[in-house]
């Protein structure tokens, strides 16, 4: 596997300087506010990002979907927008970022986002992107194109619950001896999620696959998020299973709505208010439970793990 972050650091650089709307929302994102709440054991930074109401508000609905050109095939993409090809995918410069350094990796071809079958390309691509986190959300689970396949990175140490880890491996965690790798289920307060390390790329696919067969079932595939990063010789991998796509605020009218839509990012510990009004009226009471509401119940996390057990 070879490493790629000097070419795409580079890129970076090159979009930012070349390419008017990578220049403009890069340089927006030293005007982004945040806010940081703490949770016990976990801290989530709330930031006030604006450009991001594309990705919040956007329509994935297969009529909306159907209606517009895809805008991450090549044939559609910005005339300034160049990427760097790592076997069947290609990284782009996100020009709506979150991260300092955000990328796309858009799959070559027009197909579903759909995991099944790729979290070895998702590996091999966080080793080859060292510095560098992965995640992938699925298609009604913040992705704003569920119809062609992507990962997204940016870099390290951008998301709380990257430092978090160990602190909660020692803690509100517990270990799963029956699975190849090394699995903790993780119930911090807030979320409920897996992390699972190996240095061996196949033992974590065989895994994943267990856990992907023993989440509850959904129309296009089972609901979840997944950050991935390597480091120390060893890959780390953590899933979020998803009850539902989007909280009630977000639907809400009046003073009780909040344009949310949580992705992975969300889940690592920055959650994006696109709309200024959220970000100064949001509280701690409402994170909380925009986190109750889309990710596993303590009883659904509870059962998965016994399935596993069982598997």
């Amino acid at each position: 596997m070879q490493q790629y972050t000097e070419q795409v650091l580079q890129l970076l650089t090159e979009q930012k300087e070349g390419w008017p709307l990578a220049t403009k929302n890069f340089a927006g994102l030293e005007k982004v506010r945040t806010r940081a709440f703490n949770f016990d054991e976990v801290e989530i930074n709330v930031q006030f990002n604006p450009e991001r109401i594309v990705s919040s508000a956007a329509k994935v609905d297969a009529k909306s979907i159907e209606a517009r050109p895809c805008f991450l095939c090549s044939a559609n993409r910005p005339k300034e927008q160049r990427g760097i090809v790592i076997g069947s995918y290609s990284v782009l410069v996100n020009p709506f970022p979150i991260f300092p350094q955000h990328f796309t990796i858009v799959e070559a071809e027009h197909v579903p986002q759909q995991i099944k079958g790729r979290l070895g390309d998702m590996l091999e691509l966080a080793f080859s992107l060292q510095g560098f986190t992965l995640f992938y959300n699925g298609p009604k689970c913040g992705a704003s194109a569920p119809d062609h396949f992507h990962f997204q990175a940016g870099n390290r140490g951008f998301m709380p619950i990257e430092d978090e880890l160990e602190k909660l491996k020692n803690g509100a965690s517990q270990k799963l001896n029956y699975l190849k790798s090394d699995v903790w289920a993780v119930k911090d307060g807030l979320r409920n999620f897996l992390l699972l390390e190996s240095a061996e790329k196949d033992v974590l696919e065989k895994d994943f696959q267990k856990i992907y067969e023993n989440l509850e079932a959904a129309e296009e595939e089972p609901m979840m998020n997944i950050l991935a990063f390597y480091e120390g010789g060893k890959w780390k991998v953590i899933v979020f299973p998803r009850a539902i796509h989007r909280p009630a605020q977000y639907f809400a009218e009046g003073e009780g709505n909040i344009l949310i839509s949580p992705a992975s990012v969300d889940m690592g510990g920055v959650l994006i208010t696109p709309l200024e009004k959220d970000f100064d009226k949001i509280t701690q009471e409402d994170i909380s439970d925009i986190f109750k509401q889309v990710l596993y119940s303590k009883s659904a996390f509870n059962q998965l793990i016994q399935k596993l057990e069982n598997a």
